[in-house]
């Protein structure tokens, strides 16, 4: 399964994109800032740039898992009970450390990670559950065939 954030909009707080699924358009997604950083980076360049929790990943090509629970999610009760804290993680990114794929509401919901949703409210996405739960069981599917998840961050925009 091979899974694409087309980032689209960026400004000082959030970034704005579209989420494919194996080229087909899923829905949007809302991050952190993109401060410019590419997965070809060294990790102290990286580093430099990074604003802690306030950063999108950068752009590349990462492999995906949900194989792992998060000690963070896995203590909230709806996490706990849809997906027992097996949340979706970006693997190998770097300098950065349990990136996600979960529901939320704007960049402050993120601290790196990607929030799915529909962007029907500027600055935010909505629905995001019902997005997180249909993305998920897509996963799910994938990693019962033992198709192999990757997740492409790319942008339409130059960061100065």
């Amino acid at each position: 399964m091979k899974v694409n954030v087309v980032r689209r909009y960026n400004n000082s707080k959030y970034c704005i994109g579209d989420l494919y699924v194996d080229g087909v358009w899923f829905s949007n997604t809302i991050e952190d800032t993109d401060r410019g950083l590419d997965n070809s980076m060294s990790v102290s360049d990286i580093k430099k740039k990074k604003v802690y929790a306030q950063t999108a990943i950068p752009t590349g090509t990462y492999d995906l898992t949900i194989d792992i629970i998060s000690p963070k999610f896995y203590q909230k009760p709806y996490y706990k009970s849809f997906c027992n804290g097996y949340v979706p993680r970006v693997l190998n990114v770097k300098g950065f450390d349990g990136i996600l794929i979960h529901k939320g509401v704007n960049q402050n919901s993120s601290a790196g990670c990607l929030i799915v949703g529909y962007n029907t409210i500027k600055g935010q996405v909505t629905n995001t559950q019902q997005a997180f739960e249909k993305l998920y069981k897509l996963f799910k599917q994938a990693k019962n065939k033992k198709e192999k998840m990757t997740i492409t961050y790319e942008r339409t925009y130059k960061v100065s």
